[in-house]
């Protein structure tokens, strides 16, 4: 048996968010200041500037991470490559190069507590249930899920989309019942979230995060016409058509 103390019963820490295995901790102060550090942290604090990190409970499912996230762990975890088969791992090769993701997530089973490694990026619990079963990521912003999800690579619906759309060819795809975890470049109180019933949503920018699997993602020209759009000023435009939630932030610019 084992017991963590000083950990959410801390009152520097404060839990942002917990679903299903998964909870977010924010830690409110750096307590480690030096006389050197001290003006950096200050300013960090006033600017919401704070490490975040996600502590899964593994009883309630088992999760899949990705690679090199796993900070510390206590109790009954065991770590596998999540492998089944030669043609499983062709599989995940062909897909981690071309979404940009790790080929290889590493999967922890067991009853223990697994903690990951802190980030000052912004933490985002979806559940993918809440999104028909499916949902589409922005490069790179894949943490952890819950293991019972399926992953695949979903291509852009046309080629000017890798190019033009700031997407790349291929994007990861999370479908079935469970939470994924995301390192998102913004608060999850400013994003805003966009639901089309057989309607239509352009974007002039990469800012979107997250889409449901059952949207058409196309890049298209914001006006009828070449002039048109010239004279816009626009250019051309992220398009999302169909039934379905769009997940964005609020500016173009995201912070690394």
């Amino acid at each position: 048996m084992y017991h963590i103390s000083n950990l959410f019963n801390n009152d520097d820490i404060k839990v942002l968010d917990s679903k299903g295995s998964f909870s977010v901790i924010e830690y409110q102060r750096d307590l480690s200041v030096t006389p050197e550090s001290a003006i950096v942290a200050y300013y960090c604090n006033a600017m919401n500037i704070r490490k975040r990190q996600v502590v899964c409970v593994l009883n309630q499912s088992s999760v899949v991470l990705q690679a090199g996230a796993m900070q510390w762990m206590a109790g009954d975890v065991n770590a596998t490559t999540g492998i089944k088969s030669v043609g499983d791992f062709l599989g995940k090769a062909v897909r981690g190069k071309a979404t940009g993701e790790s080929a290889i997530k590493p999967e922890y089973t067991g009853t223990g507590t697994l903690v990951l490694e802190p980030t000052y990026k912004y933490i985002i619990l979806l559940d993918v249930g809440e999104w028909n079963g499916s949902v589409v990521l922005d490069d790179g912003l894949f943490l952890a899920c819950d293991a019972g999800l399926q992953h695949k690579a979903v291509m852009r619906s046309n080629l000017s989309s890798a190019v033009a759309g700031g997407e790349g060819l291929f994007n990861l795809g999370v479908m079935g019942n469970g939470i994924v975890c995301l390192e998102a470049p913004c608060p999850k109180e400013e994003l805003i979230e966009i639901t089309l019933n057989n309607d239509t949503l352009k974007i002039d920018g990469n800012m979107a995060i997250a889409w449901s699997g059952s949207l058409n993602f196309t890049v298209e020209r914001s006006g009828k016409t070449l002039i048109g759009s010239a004279a816009s000023g626009e250019g051309l435009v992220n398009v999302y058509r169909g039934t379905g939630k769009v997940l964005m932030t609020p500016v173009l610019d995201k912070p690394v």
